[in-house]
């Protein structure tokens, strides 16, 4: 089913992120992962893309297992780093023909060592240009990024939205954000995406803190910051893992609940292959149902 249409009929929608193992004992996890929360109605997953080699073919592999042995909605990204046109078009008719549905759109990220983002000969440029590649080729849903503490590469908030919507304009019907803690954050970007004129739903992008160091890393690489009050709290843990774990799951169903309380159309999990702790919040928001009689319906659509 087209993503689009679920959100359009079923608000709010929960979904998660999975990225493709290296290892056996990973793709184990990540399945036993998947079926654990499939328990708790999600509407969909999508598994992340990387260029070239086993990665991006874990991609199409994964997306297509989750779907027709899990029986999840799937949603596979897609990337133009190191990628040509005909070999975007290989993995795409590779994700048609397994009866994929939805595509995740992104220009993505330098390799690593490299500074910034080269077009390779012969591919696209950007998330937009994929957008629009995808929407004029194929009967793909295709949903965006963005960033609700402004995109690294962006000079400033309006840049960003201008550019944004450049992949709205090209066929994206929906977007999720980038990781975020701060909810006005995201309050304030929805506000400011409506007023350029971008009216597709804009899913918020969560992950509960299972471990201080490691969602610091994860912040530190995609330019997220975590609030003075929630960093002290985790170094007052002083490194106790189940204070930490605790701590985080708890923070993130607070912040979910406030944003399924105003109205926000989904919850998008990054929940890195692991069960506990997006298992313990949205068991939570499941019992607690926060979105009933929400608030601030401009959020919805």
């Amino acid at each position: 089913m087209r993503i689009g249409q679920k959100i359009a009929e079923k608000t709010p929608v929960f979904s998660v992120e999975f990225f493709p193992p290296k290892t056996d004992e990973g793709r184990t996890q990540l399945f036993d992962t998947a079926r654990t929360l499939a328990e708790l109605d999600l509407d969909f997953v999508s598994v992340t893309y990387g260029a070239g080699g086993s990665t991006r073919e874990g991609t199409v592999d994964i997306t297509t297992r989750l779907k027709e042995d899990v029986g999840l909605e799937v949603m596979a990204h897609l990337s133009c780093v190191g990628e040509t046109v005909e070999g975007l078009d290989a993995t795409l008719g590779r994700l048609r023909d397994a009866g994929v549905d939805n595509i995740f759109a992104l220009r993505g990220d330098p390799p690593r060592g490299e500074t910034g983002f080269v077009q390779p000969e012969g591919g696209l440029g950007s998330a937009a240009e994929l957008t629009a590649h995808i929407t004029a080729n194929y009967d793909f849903c295709v949903g965006g990024a963005c960033f609700p503490e402004v995109h690294p590469e962006a000079p400033d908030l309006d840049t960003d939205l201008t550019y944004l919507k450049t992949k709205v304009d090209a066929g994206a019907e929906f977007l999720i954000t980038q990781l975020f803690f701060e909810n006005r954050a995201y309050f304030d970007f929805v506000d400011a995406a409506r007023e350029k004129g971008i009216e597709v739903p804009i899913l918020a992008g969560i992950i509960p803190v299972t471990g201080y160091a490691h969602t610091k890393r994860i912040c530190d690489l995609c330019d997220a910051s975590i609030p003075l009050e929630l960093e002290s709290a985790m170094l007052a843990a002083e490194g106790d893992q189940e204070a930490e774990f605790n701590l985080g799951v708890a923070y993130a169903a607070q912040q979910c609940a406030e944003l399924l309380a105003a109205g926000v159309p989904g919850i998008h999990f990054y929940a890195l292959n692991k069960a506990p702790a997006t298992r313990a919040v949205l068991g939570a928001l499941r019992a607690a149902q926060p979105w009933r009689g929400a608030q601030g319906q401009r959020l919805a659509r």
